[in-house]
């Protein structure tokens, strides 16, 4: 079987338009095909319009999920759950004993943790089998990785390197492997990034901590685009949805910042409006889910903290909604004239 198709394959799970016992079945035939090829090379191929030979095949494909799905659904639920255990392990044992563990026992409980998931992601991904579970290890392994890194070199220069080793760990797993758990799993540790960042590098010892969250709110918006960028690559709902999780964290940030509400209310509407845009066009639920439920809290208490008055709350979300309204209805008539 061409890598190609194998390729394109792992490409289509991760999207989520195939299932993987779907994939290994096409796998399946590809190389039964070439292997009838090989033992029969006068054998003319398959004529693909042929009514009664597809028949058989997408019988024999709706038939076998019924056999294979179970024990696949079943090795990736343990290995989740291994994956979580391991994980819960650490933290308690972590937690439990910070005191009464030295530096090394610090060290090599997280050091073991990490090397145990992240050859785990790397054996699975080899095999080319399980990509959604391989990348949730890979996930789980970068996090405990940075934690341990931290734990190593302890203070603030620690808390930086963390962030980039966990983050140089999840780029490599992204450009190899393409779950939705990494992405989950990037935007967690450039979210802790630019808060450790802001404080240690960025923010003066007599900063404060109102003008510290513009530089906060600054470097969500960096996130926002990165994983703007990422969802022309990787799975599209899941890096756009959290590129709008960014811009809501920038908006949050902004109404902590002095003076900032302006700037939240024009972050907090710029998130959602693309949202909504992608929505009208892909028809994909999150979109709107996650850029409304954005307005929805952005919008009130901005203009709350701004007129400090909830009669200028409402109209102001009645401005909002008629705006909303009317667009609704200016696009509904443009697709009918269409």
């Amino acid at each position: 079987m061409s890598s190609r198709l194998d390729d394109e394959l792992s490409r289509l799970v991760s999207a989520g338009v195939l299932r993987q016992y779907q994939a290994d079945s096409i796998r399946d035939a590809a190389d039964a095909e070439i292997d009838a090829a090989l033992a029969d090379p006068g054998r003319p191929p398959a004529p693909a319009a042929a009514p009664e030979q597809p028949a058989e095949p997408v019988q024999t494909k709706a038939n076998r999920p019924l056999t294979a799905s179970h024990p696949n659904a079943l090795v990736e639920v343990l290995g989740y759950i291994g994956g979580a255990l391991l994980l819960g392990a650490v933290a308690l044992l972590t937690l439990a004993n910070w005191g009464e563990m030295g530096r090394a026992a610090r060290i090599s409980t997280g050091t073991t943790a990490a090397v145990v998931l992240l050859g785990a992601a790397v054996v699975l991904a080899l095999l080319r089998r399980r990509e959604q579970l391989s990348s949730a290890l890979a996930s789980m392994g970068c996090c405990v990785a940075g934690f341990a890194t931290f734990v190593a070199i302890e203070g603030e220069t620690g808390r930086v390197a963390g962030v980039l080793v966990a983050l140089a760990l999840a780029g490599a797993g992204l450009c190899w492997l393409a779950g939705s758990s990494l992405l989950v799993a990037t935007f967690g540790i450039l979210a802790v990034g630019v808060l450790v960042i802001t404080a240690d590098v960025l923010t003066p010892d007599t900063g404060s901590a109102a003008n510290s969250a513009g530089i906060a709110g600054t470097g969500f918006i960096i996130v926002a685009f990165v994983f703007a960028m990422l969802g022309m690559v990787r799975d599209q709902v899941t890096s756009w949805s959290l590129a709008g999780a960014a811009m809501f964290s920038s908006s949050i940030c902004w109404l902590v910042q002095e003076r900032g509400e302006i700037m939240a209310l024009a972050v907090g509407t710029a998130g959602p409006a693309a949202l909504l845009v992608a929505y009208g066009r892909t028809r994909r639920p999150a979109y709107a889910v996650v850029g409304c439920a954005i307005l929805l809290v952005i919008w009130p208490t901005a203009l709350y903290q701004l007129t400090d008055n909830l009669g200028g709350v409402a109209i102001g979300l009645v401005v909002a909604s008629g705006v909303l309204l009317v667009a609704v209805l200016m696009l509904s008539r443009r697709r009918s004239n269409a």
